[in-house]
């Protein structure tokens, strides 16, 4: 987990207006949140800056499903005490899982916090903005209902967005904190999502990523007999939409109606995040997760079936309560078999008011650090062996921009979610990219050619302008 900015080129900034930044931790319904938030304070005639020295409002979206976004939230609130004495008139908010999670006890030694809001409180930020400002105090939003929040129209220039499709979750898997902070589960209709889609489209976007803890229950809180796949089925339909990913997938309700679904429809892009936490069924027991081993390995293989060229990623937990030296060797053996694209890999660090806080035999930080040492090797690994077994292939990549590390490339992402940097060369007529300005191709499919694997990605060329 890392802290992102909302980057101000993602709006349309007003030089003379206040201005506010937005600092981002964990998942893709943070960054739905972020951009939420920052939509709100553009209505209320705030401007972004990526200068956190010059901003009106610090607004921080935290997240609580492991200890170091935590402890990195709580660095920035320092860091932002600091500037904060020197201009007391600088709101400082915090949003998201841990605001919901600690509620007004954040404020214990930090009085100067100015907002809390919970996780699905953010549409009440002006009003709580405007609260502070009139009285001089504080303001916090913490309920946490059963009620659908409300959505806020983007005004962010980009190519892509998330869009969730359900909040909250109804697995309680020991380690996690989510149900606790974001609610029971609950499904918006598929009118109110394609809705949304279509007035995506009509700003400019290519891309949507459909969001939720676990999407495949989507619709078991709906009146009507629908499901993921039929969500997937809709949105496929709509115009000037070009890809459709989602995230996050649970091993126990990937369905065979949804693979096919994921084959048959053109958009859908071929990847999945599928997340494991481990190869060992007693601590899939523990953990709650509701699968076997077995039923992932399953799982994989009619997904590899249906659709040959799958990226598939996943989550690894090393060193959840009890786990023996036996049992993580489970994890790493899984790992060899199922070859994943990438993972995003942590050693647990016990959670507030989780199960797995209270269980006992609770393995040793240097034990964890180990064995999450030698699982990134593995990984890592494999993830290049996947990617240099790919170059010479053709991909299609929906180009973001620049490259960050080399101006003269372009940069973007495959169907398969993997990065590619590239050079166009001669391939591009003048009439393409008039003037050599690589901006003006941002939202264009190219297919490119690679030329180098990489852990992150690929290096290409372009081979046609699609």
């Amino acid at each position: 987990m890392f802290a992102v900015l909302v980057p101000a080129t993602m709006f349309r900034v007003t030089s003379c207006a206040p201005k506010f930044i937005i600092f981002t931790w964990g998942c893709q319904m943070n960054e739905d949140d972020s951009e939420q938030i920052a939509s709100l304070l553009m209505r209320m005639g705030y401007s972004p800056t990526d200068r956190v020295e010059e901003a009106d409002i610090a607004m921080l979206v935290t997240c609580s499903v492991r200890a170091k976004p935590e402890e990195k939230a709580k660095s920035k609130l320092g860091q932002l005490y600091s500037l904060k004495k020197r201009r007391p008139e600088m709101l400082v908010g915090v949003c998201g899982c841990m605001a919901q999670r600690m509620g007004e006890s954040i404020r214990r030694g930090r009085p100067w916090i100015d907002l809390v809001v919970g996780t699905g409180q953010i549409s009440r930020i002006p009003d709580l903005i405007r609260q502070v400002r009139e009285s001089g105090g504080s303001a916090s939003a913490l309920d946490l209902n059963s009620e659908l929040p409300k959505r806020v129209d983007r005004e962010s220039i980009a190519i892509k967005s998330f869009v969730p499709v359900m909040y909250g979750c109804d697995n309680y898997c020991a380690y996690c904190v989510v149900p606790y902070t974001r609610g029971r589960e609950r499904s918006r209709p598929i009118d109110d999502v394609v809705k949304e889609v279509v007035d995506l489209a009509r700003r400019g976007r290519k891309e949507v990523t459909l969001i939720g803890q676990n999407v495949n229950s989507y619709g078991s809180t709906l009146p009507e007999k629908v499901d993921f796949a039929d969500l997937l089925r809709a949105v496929n339909e709509v115009d000037g939409i070009e890809r459709i990913r989602f995230t996050t997938s649970h091993p126990k309700d990937l369905s065979d109606k949804l693979i096919e679904t994921m084959r048959d429809l053109p958009k859908v892009c071929e990847h999945i995040h599928l997340p494991v936490q481990s190869g060992d069924d007693n601590v899939l027991r523990a953990m709650n997760r509701s699968y076997t081993s077995a039923h992932y390995r399953e799982r994989v293989a009619a997904l590899r079936q249906a659709i040959p060229d799958i990226a598939i990623t996943t989550d690894l937990l090393v060193g959840f309560p009890g786990e023996t030296d036996e049992q993580f060797e489970n994890t790493m053996r899984l790992v060899e078999e199922v070859r994943f694209d990438s993972a995003f890999m942590f050693a647990y660090n016990p959670i507030p008011e989780t199960a797995a806080e209270k269980m006992p035999n609770q393995v040793a930080a240097k034990v964890k650090s180990e064995r999450l040492r030698r699982l990134i090797e593995l990984q890592n690994r494999i993830t290049c062996e996947i990617n240099d077994s790919q170059v010479g292939q053709v991909y299609e990549v929906l180009v973001e921009g620049a490259s960050p590390r080399d101006p003269s490339r372009l940069t973007g992402l495959t169907r398969q979610n993997k990065t590619v940097n590239f050079s166009v060369g001669r391939n591009l007529s003048s009439q393409e990219n008039a003037g050599g300005d690589l901006q003006g191709l941002v939202g264009q499919l190219m297919d490119v050619r690679v030329t180098e694997g990489h852990l992150y990605g690929f290096t290409g060329e372009l081979y046609r302008n699609k």
